[in-house]
């Protein structure tokens, strides 16, 4: 899509973003629940993203993943 789509992204949507940065206690979290669940298929990013919309009650996700569903949250695909 090269650089103009990229000048989009950055100056049109980047502004309307909250980015969670993963620390330390949060890839923990992430990767226990990894872990745990001992499936191939479920990522750390997978896991990593519940944890953060549980923390912020976030019940919604913009999402194609079956995981989501999975885990509680209303898919908006």
């Amino acid at each position: 899509m090269g650089v103009d789509a990229v000048r989009v992204f950055h100056e049109d949507i980047y502004p309307i973003l909250t980015i969670e940065w993963v620390a330390g206690a949060l890839h923990e979290k992430g990767m226990g629940a990894v872990l745990a669940a001992g499936r191939r298929d479920l990522s750390v990013v997978d896991c990593v993203s519940f944890e953060v919309m549980r923390q912020r009650g976030i019940r919604k996700a913009f999402a194609f993943d079956k995981h989501f569903k999975g885990q509680g949250f209303d898919l908006v695909s």
